[in-house]
């Protein structure tokens, strides 16, 4: 399965989000998901499945729990295939960046000003 339909569902893509702080067990992964979407334990593992046969997850062992990890190189392609596009918000995010540091500034400015 190509790493876009693997994304295309917002379950699978909210089940990664959940991932990005690090390690989760299966169990505390259904629980968000089947909270947040209303689906089934079942679906979730289902989910679950597709993203591990797909290498997005890694998965191991703890006992009877199965703990859940991103697989970051298998979310390369979708960051290769973004590349062309950063383009078009590299000059935002650098010009948003020029603007927090004027703003830090003026602010360090006014507090010299009022000391």
């Amino acid at each position: 399965m190509h790493a876009f339909d693997v994304l295309g569902d917002p379950v699978r893509r909210r089940l990664l989000e959940l991932l990005t702080d690090g390690e989760l067990s299966s169990g505390e992964l259904t629980t968000v998901v089947r909270e947040e979407f209303g689906i089934s334990q079942p679906a979730v593992s289902q989910h679950l499945r597709v993203l591990r046969d797909s290498g997005m997850t890694a998965v191991r062992a703890e006992g009877t729990r199965r703990m859940y990890s991103v697989n970051a190189d298998a979310l390369r392609p979708v960051d290769d295939w973004l590349g062309p596009f950063r383009r078009f918000w590299a000059p935002r995010f650098a010009a948003l960046e020029t603007e927090i540091a004027r703003g830090g500034r003026q602010r360090r400015m006014e507090g010299e000003h009022d000391g």
